[in-house]
């Protein structure tokens, strides 16, 4: 009887492994937690460096801290607009972000996208 209990344990524990196996191999590869966090860590310490050796640009987001989001979003959008190269190489900086979300499907950010182009205000959680 207690070879029967652990021959039908083993084959239950066998049976869940594999089926969650099965599930995760199902995901895209590359796509984890820590694919994300590494991710989103170079991004950080890539627009990190881009603001500290732009100081023109960091000053522009420091300022915007308090605002209302709406307020920050058209201000954020009036300065891509009158600066292209700045909204151009902001945007290569996050671009591994936007292709880790595409990749893996991951959601927006809660509160929506930002206007096309825009990089996130210092701060504010990148996702």
């Amino acid at each position: 009887m207690f070879s029967r209990s652990v021959i039908a344990a083993g084959m239950i524990a066998g049976a869940i492994l594999f089926g969650t196996a099965a599930t995760a191999s199902a995901d895209p590869p590359n796509c984890t937690a820590g694919d994300l966090a590494n991710t989103m860590s170079g991004v950080s310490a890539a627009t990190a460096t881009y603001l500290f050796t732009h100081p023109d640009v960091n000053l522009f987001f420091t300022g915007l801290k308090g605002k209302p989001r709406d307020q920050m979003s058209t201000e954020i959008q009036a300065y891509m607009d009158a600066n292209p190269q700045i909204r151009d190489e902001l945007q290569a900086v996050r671009q591994p972000a936007a292709d880790f979300r595409t990749r893996c499907e991951a959601p927006l950010p809660p509160g929506g996208p930002l206007p096309p182009g825009a990089p996130l205000p210092p701060g504010m959680p990148m996702g």
